[in-house]
C-alpha cells in the first residue's frame, strides 16, 4: 500500500489577479489534507471516493492505451491519472492497474468544502502516488508541474496557486505560468515536452518564512463556493481588458510586492496591506457586479478589523473562508464568538510544514 497526502490551502493575497500570467500572490498551505492510498489491482482500476457516490469509479485502459472511466467523470482524479499514465507511457513503463482509496479532511462530515483546495490537493497527492508506484522518481517541481497540467485540463483558467501549495507547502509567493499555452503543448506533443514548454516562463514559486509575530484566524461562512464560476464571471478577455480591470492587476501586484517586501519584519505593514487587498476585492466585485465579499464575509471582517486585526476574503469569495491576521499579543477570542454568533465557524489550522524547496519554477 502506497500512501500519500498533500494539504489544503488559503490565500493570502493576490487572488484574481493570479489568474493572469505573472501577476504574484501569497498563499498558504494549512494542517488539514487529502490522504491518497494506493493498492495494485488487476484487470481494472476502481477509485473509492465520497465524490463518487456509495459505489467506486472504475476505469479500464482501451486499445489505444486511453483511461476509459465508467460514467466518464472527467474530474481531477482522472486527469491526474490520464497524465501520470502518458508520462509513464512515453517513459517505456509497462501499465499497471491499481486502486486508489481517497479520504478528506477539507470538508465537513456532510461533504461539504471548507474552500480549502481540495481538487488542488486530491490532485497533487495521486501524482505523489503514481510517482511512487510507477518509480518515475519526479522531483517536487515536476509533480507542481504535471498535477497543473491535469488541473487545467479540468479547469483552464485555474491559476495553479493552490497546486502550488499542495505541491511545496508553508508560506509561497506564487505567479502563474501560461496555462493556455501548456495545455495547448500538452494536447498537441508529449507531456515530457510539455514539462519544459516555454509556457511556463512567467511561473515562480519562492518561499516565504512563517508569519512574524501575527496569528492567522480562518472563518468558515458554510456557504461553498464555485471558484471557478466566479473566476469565469470576474475575469476579462483580451478585448474587455479596459483602464479599471488594468488600474486593479497593478494595485494587486503593487500590494503583494509590498506585502513581500514587509514579510518577515514588518507586521504593521502587512496588516495595512492585507486591509488594502480586503477594498481592492470590494472593488473588483463592484466592477464586475459579483459579490466576491457577502454578508457574511463582511461581517467576519468586520468583527476583526474591530478588534485590532486586518481581515479579507480568501480565495474566490463568494461564500467559502475569510482570514484574519492579528497581532501575538491581542485577544482572539471575542472574535470567536462573534463569528460563531453569526454563524460563521471558526476553523482550527495552521500553516502547515513545508515540504520541498521549489527548483524549476523559481527562476
Amino acid at each position: 500500500m502506497i500512501e500519500t497526502s498533500a494539504p489544503g490551502k488559503l490565500y493570502i493575497a493576490g487572488e484574481y489577479a493570479v489568474v493572469e500570467s505573472g501577476q504574484p500572490s501569497v498563499l498558504v498551505a494549512v494542517d488539514r489534507c487529502i490522504t491518497v492510498r494506493l493498492s495494485p489491482s488487476a484487470g481494472m482500476g476502481r477509485v473509492h471516493s465520497s465524490r463518487y457516490g456509495h459505489g467506486p469509479l472504475t476505469w479500464v485502459r482501451d486499445e489505444d492505451d486511453q483511461i476509459i472511466a465508467d460514467h466518464n467523470p472527467y474530474d481531477y482524479v482522472t486527469a491526474s491519472i490520464t497524465v501520470m499514465e502518458r508520462l509513464r507511457a512515453e517513459r517505456g513503463l509497462a501499465p499497471r492497474y491499481f486502486d486508489l482509496y481517497i479520504s478528506s479532511e477539507l470538508d465537513d462530515s456532510s461533504g461539504r468544502k471548507f474552500g480549502l483546495g481540495s481538487s488542488a490537493a486530491v490532485t497533487v497527492a495521486v501524482v505523489a502516488a503514481l510517482d511512487d508506484f510507477y518509480g518515475t522518481g519526479l522531483s517536487c517541481d515536476e509533480r507542481f508541474r504535471l498535477a497543473l497540467l491535469a488541473t487545467i485540463e479540468v479547469a483552464p483558467r485555474s491559476s495553479g496557486g493552490d497546486i502550488a501549495a499542495s505541491t511545496f507547502g508553508g508560506f509561497i509567493r506564487y505567479t502563474s505560468p501560461d496555462r493556455a499555452r501548456l495545455r495547448q503543448a500538452a494536447s498537441e506533443g508529449t507531456i515530457t515536452d510539455a514539462l519544459t514548454d516555454e509556457g511556463w516562463q512567467n511561473c515562480r514559486v519562492t518561499r516565504l518564512s512563517a508569519l512574524p509575530g501575527l496569528r492567522l484566524l480562518v472563518g468558515w461562512t458554510g456557504t461553498p463556493a464555485s471558484t471557478e464560476g466566479l473566476v469565469r464571471r470576474v475575469s476579462m478577455s483580451d478585448a474587455e481588458l479596459d483602464a479599471r480591470y488594468s488600474a486593479f492587476l497593478r494595485m494587486s501586484r503593487e500590494a503583494v510586492d509590498q506585502l513581500v517586501e514587509a514579510w518577515d519584519h514588518d507586521a504593521e505593514t502587512i496588516l495595512s496591506v492585507i486591509r488594502r487587498c480586503r477594498r481592492l476585492l470590494q472593488h473588483l466585485g463592484q466592477l464586475r457586479g459579483t459579490a466576491i465579499e457577502t454578508d457574511q464575509l463582511r461581517t467576519l471582517c468586520n468583527v476583526a478589523e474591530g478588534a485590532g486585526a486586518a481581515a479579507k476574503p480568501s480565495g474566490a469569495g463568494g461564500g467559502d473562508c475569510g482570514i484574519a491576521l492579528i497581532p501575538d499579543d491581542h485577544d482572539v477570542d471575542g472574535i470567536l464568538a462573534a463569528w460563531r454568533a453569526d454563524g460563521v465557524l471558526p476553523l482550527d489550522l495552521k500553516p502547515h510544514a513545508a515540504t520541498g524547496e521549489p527548483i524549476g519554477a523559481t527562476r
